[in-house]
């Protein structure tokens, strides 16, 4: 099925780091769902289960706590423990989650990211002779909308979603030349969401802002592509693979519900990949999918029907990461979310298997 990774399923491990609005207080999901202790015990369970590639990320805000000091022990453990499992794994360099002194809003935040990414490379490439990967920021889209629109993620802003992104997209090519100026194979995943919104039948006025709407899912990679505001410095060479995040509330009614599958104004996510691939013409994997509880094993084999129709139409689609591959707690809440092929470890690192959801994942597999 695939040509980037060895198997068509990989396994992502949550790795948000950013600090919460209401009380200030920073989420590290490595650590809370400690993957960063049983690293080894983790990679080597989706090995087990078929899973031959992953997604994972560095916390920058302990990597370089003091500007210019670089820390590497958070990560270390992760980068041997994943080169010795033989996953290839594909690796966050900012997911959500800024050094305290960085202010995002400055050029000075661009410079300094590429310089962490330029050292994370120089690391990995002291590590390994592997083709390394990289996810230079998660999520530009949604992180715009979150902390520059809305307000609920840093930089708390409002009404400067459309700053944030350019910001962020310079930071993203500024990771990438340095990225390849230590190691030019290295390969570049961009992952964001991909949504569709519909306008209500009874409004039917709302079709055009609905539509616009629908349309913002292409922005930040036609920002990085080059296609749009050419000024921020992007060009077609820094899209290599995209990454689509897809989950049962990405389609909704503007002004209204979501249409999650068996709505009737659900659009199949095999007509959006195939949307992307015609319009980037670069091979695209799903970067995130998952659902909650009994919903697990069912959503994967509405994916894979997805997934195999929009390759049957001619769409390079070449992989699926469960995401997060293992339980965690809620950002807001502590509470436990029960997501993953795999739940809580225990004190030895042991993790639980959902048996309905590896029973899909095999059949799927098969």
């Amino acid at each position: 099925m695939t040509e980037l990774f060895d198997t068509p399923f990989g396994g992502g491990f949550e790795c948000s780091a950013h600090r919460r609005r209401h009380d200030r207080r920073r989420l590290d999901l490595i650590a809370s769902t400690r993957h960063d202790r049983f690293a080894a015990q983790d990679y080597a369970a989706l090995a087990r289960h078929g899973l031959g590639w992953a997604r994972d990320g560095l916390r920058w805000h302990r990597v370089e706590a003091t500007p210019g000091a670089y820390d590497w022990s958070s990560w270390m453990p992760m980068l041997r423990a994943a080169n010795a499992s033989g996953v290839t794994v594909v690796w966050d360099l900012l997911h959500y989650g800024l050094p305290d002194d960085v202010d995002l809003w400055k050029p000075a935040f661009v410079a300094r990211f590429g310089r962490f990414a330029r050292e994370a490379a120089r690391v990995f490439r002291e590590e390994s002779d592997a083709v390394p990967w990289w996810c230079p920021v998660n999520e530009p889209s949604f992180w715009s909308f979150a902390g520059g629109t809305a307000g609920f993620f840093p930089p708390f802003s409002r009404s400067r979603g459309g700053r944030m992104k350019a910001q962020l997209v310079r930071a993203i090519i500024e990771a990438i030349e340095n990225v390849w100026s230590v190691d030019p194979r290295a390969r570049i995943l961009h992952a964001d969401p991909v949504i569709h919104v519909t306008a209500d039948p009874l409004r039917p006025r709302d079709r055009g802002l609905a539509e616009r709407y629908r349309r913002s899912m292409f922005e930040a990679w036609d920002l990085i592509g080059g296609r749009l505001k050419p000024d921020l410095g992007g060009d077609p060479k820094y899209l290599d693979v995209i990454g689509v995040n897809f989950y049962d509330h990405n389609q909704w009614i503007h002004r209204g519900g979501y249409t999650p599958p068996g709505h009737p104004l659900h659009r199949p996510l095999g007509a959006i990949l195939s949307e992307v691939h015609a319009r980037y013409g670069r091979p695209v994997i799903i970067a995130e999918t998952g659902a909650e509880a009994d919903a697990r094993a069912p959503w994967l084999a509405y994916i894979g029907r997805e997934v195999a129709a929009a390759r049957e139409a001619g769409a390079a689609v070449e992989g699926v990461c469960l995401y997060p591959v293992t339980d965690y707690p809620g950002w807001d809440n502590n509470r436990h979310c029960p997501t993953g092929l795999f739940g809580y470890a225990d004190a030895h690192g042991a993790r639980p298997v959902d048996a309905p959801l590896a029973a899909e994942l095999a059949r799927q597999q098969a």
